[in-house]
């Protein structure tokens, strides 16, 4: 059925316009003035904006759903939920774990796409791990973590036809340098982090094809006025695009600034880093083989030394980045959606709202809440069935 969003300010180049938009099998069909379509159901969204659909490239779950122990039904459960937030696409990010374990997460992901969907898209999938310096681990298992290894990420990527999109690995590891080049081979977006990289071994991987950076400032040796290390190298580069989780714990907003005006708008993205806790309350749950706590919506390992993911929603970053920075919506809403999108070459049928792209947006109300998620045209989540 088509649907016809009558009287929305709709954004478009950077910025809100009163337009009418029309999406029909899955795809946006038209935008502009006065759009009339016959067989449309209309919905009155004057005095609303429309953005285009969240996408979350760094997540380990939510509800309940822990990534690593997903099956087919637990990813759509995270989808639905996903949706509730404003997202329309995300990576299912597999924690470092046995060669067993994260063959199997991938076959739960390729099952998953066979069930009927009614929230949120997955686009594929990010390993964080296990090619990771055990000194910045964090919550990755230390005992599992490894060398290069290019047959296992061949079996992997063959496993997953070829939808292993996104990889964390650490530029000091040996033999990094390259394979690196490998990994952008075999059609993965390379991110650098979990690392005590310096500049130079940071500067190394960039030239190599590395192209993002795991949560910045969280895992990662910290900038120094006389050795700028693996953040320096992030920050100054052009070319690299630095995640943030933008939930007020794991930077500060001063810190928040400061990225972005180093990096500039169209070169940061926004990301969760959730965990299976993320939608719910405190309490003990896991993140891959760790066991998590939850206090205060701040999750740790049980053992209390690092953080261990977030509960952070994209509904939630986007309210904070606003908080935290002062800055206009129509600033802020390439951090959710354009940036991620171009960097996962995604771009061409997600990310934006244009003609042909995918229907994926999200319908904000007067204090940018969720009041509707569409994914490919349909209404997954209204202001009716939830509270943002």
């Amino acid at each position: 059925m088509a649907i016809l969003l009558k009287g929305g300010m709709v954004y478009r180049g950077h910025e809100f316009v009163k337009a009418d938009l029309l999406m029909e099998d899955g795809v946006i069909r038209r935008i502009g003035t006065e759009v009339s379509e016959a067989d449309a159901q209309v919905v009155d969204v004057a005095g609303k904006r429309i953005v285009p659909g969240f996408l979350d490239i760094h997540t380990h779950g939510a509800v309940g759903v822990d990534v690593n122990g997903a099956d087919a039904e637990g990813y759509e459960k995270i989808c639905r939920f996903q949706a509730s937030q404003g997202t329309t696409g995300w990576l299912c990010s597999i924690l470092t774990d046995t060669r067993e374990q994260t063959l199997w997460c991938i076959e739960e992901y390729k099952r998953w796409k066979s069930l009927e969907h009614k929230g949120a898209r997955l686009l594929g999938i990010h390993l964080e791990g296990p090619f990771l310096n055990s000194e910045y681990k964090g919550a990755m298992p230390e005992h599992l973590l490894q060398k290069p290894n290019l047959e296992l990420v061949k079996e992997y990527q063959k496993a997953a036809e070829g939808e292993i999109r996104y990889i964390t690995v650490s530029p000091e590891v040996e033999g990094m340098a390259d394979f690196i080049p490998e990994l952008c081979k075999l059609g993965m977006t390379v991110a650098i982090g979990h690392s005590g990289a310096d500049y130079e071994t940071a500067r190394r991987a960039i030239e190599g094809g590395a192209m993002a950076a795991t949560h910045t400032g969280n895992a990662m040796r910290l900038l120094h006025q006389h050795e700028p290390a693996i953040w320096g190298a992030v920050l100054e580069d052009e070319k690299v695009y630095c995640e943030m989780i933008c939930d007020g714990l794991h930077l500060h907003p001063g810190t928040v600034r400061l990225i972005i005006k180093t990096k500039g708008m169209d070169r940061v993205v926004a990301v969760t880093d959730s965990i299976m806790a993320a939608g719910l309350p405190d309490g003990n749950y896991k993140l891959g083989v760790n066991d998590v706590v939850v206090v205060n919506g701040d999750a740790r390992l049980a053992n209390g030394q690092s953080r261990a993911g977030s509960t952070l929603t994209a509904g939630r970053a986007l309210k904070n980045l606003l908080a935290f920075t002062g800055r206009p919506l129509e600033e802020i809403v390439p951090l959710l959606t354009e940036n991620p999108a171009k960097l996962l070459g995604v771009y061409g049928r997600t990310g934006s709202l244009e003609e042909g792209k995918n229907g994926d947006l999200v319908v904000l109300d007067e204090d940018c809440r969720i009041a509707a998620t569409y994914v490919r045209g349909e209404c997954c989540v209204s202001a009716d069935c939830f509270s943002a």
